[in-house]
């Protein structure tokens, strides 16, 4: 099992409890965040962990791994399981990794949060919704963003038409940014969670290393610093991570699949680049609470994301 990230201590849980304190557990086990891309799937981990473990953009397909968040209340540990949203469109190798991916978080899951948006229900949510049916682990509809409803009046009819389409075994509006509702959505999964052991050791917040963490960081600027398309051509890996006094010294490769390609991230005189490397090393040093230097470099993988080995190198097989 990954080691937990050293530079974190102990941490705050909301709903009370600390990350370095588990005392014997009345519920343990796993839940899966599933929904189309987009509807704030990542936004709600980070926000009932009270911690960033996955990265956030208005873009799709911005989480392209299972991330598990290790949640420890009093009597019950909760590790929830951030997963690629499910998406209709795969033609690349990577499109049907990511889908895989979502799926496969819901094999030996013990409840499953199904999110959606708003009064929202397009056909993607739907296609979601079928890839429940063989799933015998009760399912809570989450619908985020409700603060972003302008008549709430319009939320309890969308609700009972939503329970319409399946049994669910709670329905729970919550906002994720806003922090609404949370403690209810929780109840609902912890109270559902079979008795057991802990699955994590209590002061372990995530399975995903450090050096995978910033890599994640880099990527989250990439997405929100290229256009619509380029984005989802590039990869990050952190390839070297060294304790130097108080600095950490991290050296990442930004991968995308063209020649082509590679001014477009760097931009001219390199300003771009210098751009997406100094936001990234603010968010680095927000994380860890220690200084950073960060080096970037911008190297080519030619059509990497329908590669199937390029896609095992790069971490795309877990």
């Amino acid at each position: 099992m990954p080691e937990q990230d050293p530079s974190r201590e102990e941490t705050t849980q909301p709903g009370g409890g600390l990350a370095g304190e588990v005392a014997e557990l009345e519920h343990s086990g796993l839940c899966a965040l599933v929904g189309r891309p987009n509807v704030g799937k990542s936004t709600l981990l980070n926000a009932l962990l009270g911690e960033k473990v996955s990265i956030v953009t208005r873009k799709p397909q911005t989480t392209r791994h299972r991330i598990l968040g290790v949640a420890n209340r009093p009597g019950a540990q909760a590790v929830f399981v951030d997963t690629p949203g499910l998406h209709e469109r795969g033609k690349r190798a990577l499109n049907r990794q990511l889908n895989r991916a979502a799926l496969g978080a819901l094999e030996d899951i013990d409840v499953v949060v199904l999110v959606t948006r708003g009064l929202e229900w397009r056909s993607e949510d739907e296609r979601v919704l079928e890839s429940l049916e063989g799933v015998s682990a009760p399912v809570v509809l989450a619908i985020n963003q409700v603060d972003r409803i302008p008549d709430k009046r319009r939320l309890l009819p969308h609700m009972e038409r939503l329970q319409g389409r399946r049994d669910f075994a709670a329905l729970v509006p919550v906002s994720a940014t806003r922090g609404e509702n949370l403690e209810a959505l929780e109840q609902e999964v912890v109270q559902r969670l079979p008795a057991g052991p802990p699955l994590f050791p209590a002061d372990q917040l995530t399975d995903r290393d450090l050096a995978f963490r910033l890599g994640e960081l880099v990527r989250e600027q990439l997405m929100l610093a290229l256009g619509d398309e380029l984005p989802y051509a590039t990869t990050v890996q952190v390839e070297g991570l060294e304790r130097d006094g108080g600095l950490l010294r991290v050296a990442a490769v930004i991968w995308v699949e063209s020649e082509g390609q590679k001014p477009i991230v760097i931009g001219r005189e390199g300003k771009r680049l210098k751009k997406i490397g100094r936001r990234a090393r603010l968010e680095m040093e927000s994380l860890l609470g220690e200084r950073v230097h960060l080096d970037l470099w911008t190297k080519v993988k030619e059509r990497w994301t329908d590669d199937q080995r390029a896609l095992q190198r790069f971490g795309y097989t877990d």
